[in-house]
């Protein structure tokens, strides 16, 4: 297989026979061997049955049906597990990401690049996203060591090497992007047009994109832990400055100290710090806690490949 092209889907029945349309149009003269990966996450929709009604007319697609939903980033290790393309393409299925960069992508793929990712001019969604992006952008350099020039786009490219890698990750807290960054620095990035949604709304809102940042903080890096010992360090440290001030004013000055006020604030204040640093350890230990119960990151329901089911029943992942 030259290309593999893996989609999740929910909540996009009708953008999917434009996207199987537009796929096929992008690649076809261009790989003689292609596959359109496409993961139902369980959509309350009616995808599944748009994608499985897709398979008699377009046999490159392998129609994937999970049993529950897991979340994009899952889907998409579902998507992956089942691709034998030499370069795997992963994108949306709103078709904000325009089939007719795929090519593109690959042949940078093939310049001995092993991950190549999309980077937009200008999105075309609402801008408390754009800010998202921008702030996860940012922790992802400083907590995984992103290079300050890569953009880490949805939409990308993987070498068939690095992909086998990144299957081999079985714990139930995936983020593909922190994945692909612990597994090689061979990355660049190519300019690409970020189109208007298809059709529908889209599925992430702001409690979604907090869950993403939080994967990406506590799943790659312990930053988070030691920003919260630094920080008890310090106000340590600036209380027993603030408490030998006072004593000595209190001896030498004949001067009590006043202010109920800020001594309340400074309580609370306190409180928080501490409750934040407890939430963060407690952030890992359930990770841990979770993992250790052999969470699936995924299971499948039902596989099938063209024309054909090629597998069912219960298959995790």
């Amino acid at each position: 297989m030259d290309l593999s092209i893996v989609v999740p889907v929910y909540n996009s029945a009708e953008c999917l026979p434009e996207l199987a349309r537009q796929v096929r149009l992008a690649v076809a003269d261009q790989f003689a061997r292609f596959e359109l990966i496409l993961v139902d996450d369980c959509s309350p929709d009616d995808s599944w049955r748009v994608i499985s009604g897709l398979v008699p007319s377009h046999p490159e697609i392998v129609a994937v049906r999970l049993r529950k939903n897991v979340g994009q980033d899952n889907a998409i290790m579902a998507g992956l597990h089942q691709a034998r393309g030499d370069c795997v393409v992963i994108m949306d299925d709103d078709l904000q990401h325009d089939p007719e960069d795929i090519p593109h992508l690959c042949a940078k793929l093939r310049d001995g690049f092993d991950v190549v990712f999309a980077r937009f001019g200008a999105k075309r969604q609402a801008w408390w996203k754009n800010l998202g992006s921008w702030f996860t952008d940012r922790v992802a350099t400083v907590l995984l060591r992103k290079p300050r020039d890569i953009y880490l786009s949805p939409f990308k490219a993987i070498g068939r090497d690095v992909v086998r890698e990144l299957v081999k990750y079985d714990g139930p807290f995936t983020y593909v992007d922190g994945l692909i960054l612990t597994v090689t620095s061979n990355l660049t990035q190519i300019e690409a047009q970020h189109q208007s949604r298809f059709a529908g709304e889209s599925n992430y809102n702001l409690i979604r994109s907090i869950r993403v940042w939080l994967k990406l903080a506590t799943s790659f890096s312990l930053v988070p832990l030691r920003i919260a010992t630094v920080t008890g360090m310090i106000i340590a440290v600036v209380s027993f400055l603030m408490a030998t001030y006072f004593v000595i004013e209190a001896l030498f000055l004949a001067r009590a100290p006043e202010g109920w006020p800020s001594l309340i604030v400074a309580v609370f204040f306190l409180g928080g710090i501490q409750l934040m640093g407890i939430g963060a350890v407690g952030e890992y230990i359930g990770r841990i806690f979770i993992t250790q119960n052999k969470r699936p990151q995924f299971t499948i329901r039902e596989v099938v490949r063209g024309r054909e089911p090629m597998a069912g029943g219960d298959t995790s992942g």
